[in-house]
C-alpha cells in the first residue's frame, strides 16, 4: 500500500527552507542561488526526500540532476551574477543581467523558434513544431512547467519568464485545425515543460478531440513526461490519478496507440515502490512506456549505470528507446562530453544487456538537420572516422544513409564535425540550406 504524499515545491525563494541543504557550507548554498538566478531551479519533496542520497553530496547523481552547481555557468557569467547578488542589486538589474546571460546560452537550439514552426493559413501555428513528416509536437500552455526541473534541460528557456523565449499553445482549435489539414501526420507528441502537470480537465481538452473520426489519421499519441520519475504519485494516490488512468484507457479503446515517453536519467528514479507502482498502473491501461535520456556528465556518464537502468526498465515492462547527446544549450559545457566518449559509453552498456534491452537507439543528436546517431567508429582506407546515420531527417530520404566524419576526440556536436575523405560538405548540407532558406522566407512573410 503506497502512502499518499502531498506535493511541496521548492524554488529559488525556498532554497534556505530545504533542511537537507543546511549540511552545505554558506558558500555552496550561495553558489546554488547564483546559478538559479539564471537557469530555472525547481524541485519537490519527493525528489529531496526519496531520490537524493544526502550522504553523497555533491556527487550524488540526483543532486546533480536537480540542484544547480557552480560549474553550470562559465566564470565570467557566474561572477557577474554573484557580484550583483552580493551588492544587493535591484530585482530589475538582476533580471537584466540574467537575461543577458541567457541569450548567450543558445536558448532555442536546432531552429525551434522558426525552422520547426509550421505555417498554416499564412500564419505561424503557435506552440506547434513540425520538423519531421509524420510527427507533430504540441506544447500545451498549461503544461509549461514541471514537477522538478532537470539542470541539463534543453528547454530551460521555457521556464525563465522571458515571453519571447516561450513556446506554447492554448486549448483553442488552432493546432487542431493544423492537424486536421495535414493527413501525413500520424503521431502527435504532447510535450513542454511537462503535459502531466496539467489537471485532468486540461489534459482531456487536448487529447479527447484527437479521438474523433476527423483525426483518424492520428494513430499514435505520445506524452513526453518526467512525472513518472519526479512525481509518480500522479498515477497512484493523487486526487485525479484514477481519472488520468481512465483517460489513458479511453485513448486505447478509441483504437489509438498511447506511448508515455518516460524521461528516466538514472536507475535510482525506478527504485522506489511508488515509481514501480506508477509503471504498473500505467501499463494496465494498455499504454506503453518508452524511455529516453541524454547522456549527462556527473549524472549517468558510466556504462554500468545505463546497463543497470535498461535492465530495470525491461524488468518493469518498459521499452528503452533513446540515448541522446546533450544539446548545445544552457549548461551544456558542464554536462556535455565528446562524441567519442558518448559512443564508448553506449557500446560498453550495450554489450552488457540482452536483445530485449537493445531497443535503445543512440547516441543520437537532435540537431538542425535531424536526429543523427553515431553508429560506430571505424578506420576506412587508412582514415579513422565516425560512422553517422539519420534516424530522422527534415527530408525523409536522408534517413538510413550512412555518412562519415573525421574522427575527433574533442567534438561533441554535429556542427563541430568535418566531413571525411576530403569531402567539402556532408551529403545533406546543400539541401538543408535550401530548406532552411525557404522556411525563413515563409516565416518572414507570415
Amino acid at each position: 500500500m503506497i502512502k499518499p504524499m502531498k506535493m511541496k515545491f521548492y524554488g529559488l525563494r525556498h532554497i534556505d527552507q530545504i533542511p537537507q541543504l543546511h549540511q552545505l557550507t554558506e558558500e555552496e548554498r550561495f553558489d546554488i542561488k547564483v546559478v538559479s538566478n539564471v537557469l530555472p531551479f525547481r524541485t519537490n519533496n519527493y525528489v529531496v526526500e526519496q531520490l537524493i542520497n544526502w550522504e553523497n553530496i555533491p556527487d550524488d547523481p540526483m543532486f546533480q540532476l536537480t540542484f544547480m552547481q557552480k560549474g553550470m555557468l562559465d566564470k565570467k557569467h557566474f561572477n557577474k551574477m554573484a557580484d550583483a547578488l552580493k551588492r544587493n542589486a535591484s530585482n530589475d538589474e538582476i533580471k537584466k543581467i540574467a537575461n543577458e546571460i541567457r541569450f548567450d546560452l543558445n536558448p532555442h537550439p536546432a531552429g525551434q523558434m522558426t525552422a520547426n514552426v509550421p505555417i498554416f493559413e499564412d500564419e505561424p501555428v503557435q506552440g506547434v513544431q513540425h520538423k519531421y513528416k509524420e510527427t507533430c509536437l504540441v506544447f500545451p500552455s498549461a503544461g509549461q512547467t514541471c514537477h522538478a526541473y532537470c539542470t541539463f534541460c534543453f528547454r530551460w528557456a521555457q521556464f525563465v519568464g522571458m515571453n519571447d523565449l516561450k513556446f506554447a499553445t492554448d486549448e483553442s482549435k488552432r493546432f487542431q485545425d493544423y492537424l486536421r489539414n495535414h493527413k501525413e501526420i500520424t503521431d502527435v507528441l504532447f510535450t513542454g515543460g511537462d503535459p502531466m502537470v496539467m489537471t485532468l480537465q486540461k489534459l482531456e481538452a487536448y487529447i479527447e478531440p484527437l479521438l474523433r473520426p476527423e483525426f483518424d489519421h492520428i494513430r499514435n499519441i505520445r506524452i513526453g513526461t518526467k512525472s513518472v520519475a519526479y512525481w509518480p504519485y500522479k498515477y497512484v494516490t493523487d486526487d485525479e490519478s484514477d481519472g488520468v488512468l481512465r483517460l489513458f484507457e479511453k485513448v486505447i479503446k478509441a483504437g489509438k496507440h498511447l506511448a508515455i515517453m518516460g524521461h528516466y536519467n538514472h536507475w535510482v528514479e525506478l527504485s522506489t515502490p511508488v515509481a514501480k507502482e506508477a509503471v504498473k498502473r500505467i501499463r494496465n491501461t494498455g499504454a506503453e512506456i518508452r524511455t529516453q535520456s541524454p547522456l549527462i556528465k556527473h549524472v549517468n556518464d558510466d556504462p554500468d549505470v545505463w546497463a543497470k537502468m535498461w535492465k530495470a526498465q525491461v524488468k518493469l515492462g518498459l521499452v528503452p528507446y533513446y540515448m541522446f547527446v546533450e544539446r548545445d544549450t544552457g549548461a551544456s559545457s558542464y554536462f556535455a562530453m565528446p562524441l567519442s566518449r558518448a559512443f564508448d559509453i553506449y557500446r560498453k552498456a550495450y554489450i552488457q544487456v540482452s536483445g530485449l534491452q537493445r531497443t535503445v537507439r543512440g547516441p543520437s543528436m537532435s540537431a538542425t538537420p535531424g536526429k543523427v546517431a553515431v553508429e560506430g567508429i571505424a578506420t576506412i582506407n587508412g582514415e579513422k572516422v565516425f560512422v553517422l546515420n539519420f534516424l530522422q531527417g527534415r527530408n525523409p530520404e536522408w534517413v538510413k544513409r550512412p555518412f562519415f566524419a573525421k574522427y575527433d576526440e574533442k567534438s561533441n556536436w554535429l556542427d563541430q564535425l568535418t566531413p571525411a575523405f576530403g569531402n567539402d560538405s556532408f551529403f545533406y548540407e546543400d539541401e538543408l540550406n535550401e530548406i532552411l532558406e525557404k522556411k525563413a522566407e515563409e516565416f518572414e512573410a507570415a
